[in-house]
């Protein structure tokens, strides 16, 4: 089963959210709570993933978050928020969190959204993460220095970093392109190092600012 905490200031957010998640049979909403008794609940409870609204009155989401990270064993933190181009979405990511969904994330979709950051992938749309990064322009410039670091990737490594941003866990992009979880696992370690990235979201943040997303799908529109 995976545990997840829903942390949001509206009572109606949080409901829904447990009513949609508690649906799944590998899914347990053991805990849902407002912004100032996140922490204390997260150590009581103990959940494998935690839904954290970024923005709420009494204590705000990245305060949350940086208490969180800072847990001996801090659980798998995804930001929730109501408009992709939320401008506090970037601090996030960089300081920590897994990824972000959509309040509106279609229910059919959320369960398996928490599946993938359960199983170490990134929830971050290509949509929304443009959107991120076209409302903070002068952040979305890659520097020669990352263009650097892109370009010493091996084109399997390429490939894995697509996947990567694209939210595939390891063993997701191994059954992808055909290579056992060791071997992926290798491969993710390659990039990290190469890229000069402390985890898979700063990865999938520099995949989407050197183009590479955008290189595949007009790979995938002309066919090749």
């Amino acid at each position: 089963m995976i545990r997840v905490m829903v942390v949001d200031d509206e009572a109606l957010v949080r409901s829904g959210f447990e009513l949609i998640l508690s649906a799944a049979d590998d899914i347990d909403v053991v805990a849902t709570t407002a912004g100032a008794e996140a922490v204390e609940t997260v150590r009581r409870e103990a959940p494998d993933v935690v839904l954290l609204d970024i923005r709420m009155p009494d204590v705000d989401g990245l305060t949350v978050l940086g208490r969180l990270r800072a847990l001996a064993e801090p659980p798998v933190v995804a930001m929730l928020t109501t408009f992709d181009a939320d401008e506090y979405i970037l601090t996030a990511l960089r300081s920590g969190a897994a990824g972000f969904l959509l309040k509106d994330t279609e229910p059919d979709q959320l369960a398996q959204l928490v599946r993938t950051l359960a199983a170490g992938g990134v929830v971050m749309s290509p949509k929304a993460s443009r959107a991120v990064w076209q409302s903070h322009p002068g952040a979305a410039a890659v520097g020669d220095e990352e263009a650097a670091r892109v370009g010493r990737l091996t084109d399997r490594e390429r490939e894995v970093l697509v996947l990567i941003a694209e939210g595939l866990s390891n063993a997701d992009i191994g059954t992808r392109i055909h290579l056992s979880a060791g071997t992926v696992k290798d491969h993710v370690s390659a990039i990290l190092t190469k890229l000069r990235v402390g985890g898979r979201v700063q990865a999938a943040l520099l995949a989407q600012r050197a183009g590479l997303l955008d290189e595949r799908q007009r790979r995938s529109g002309s066919g090749r």
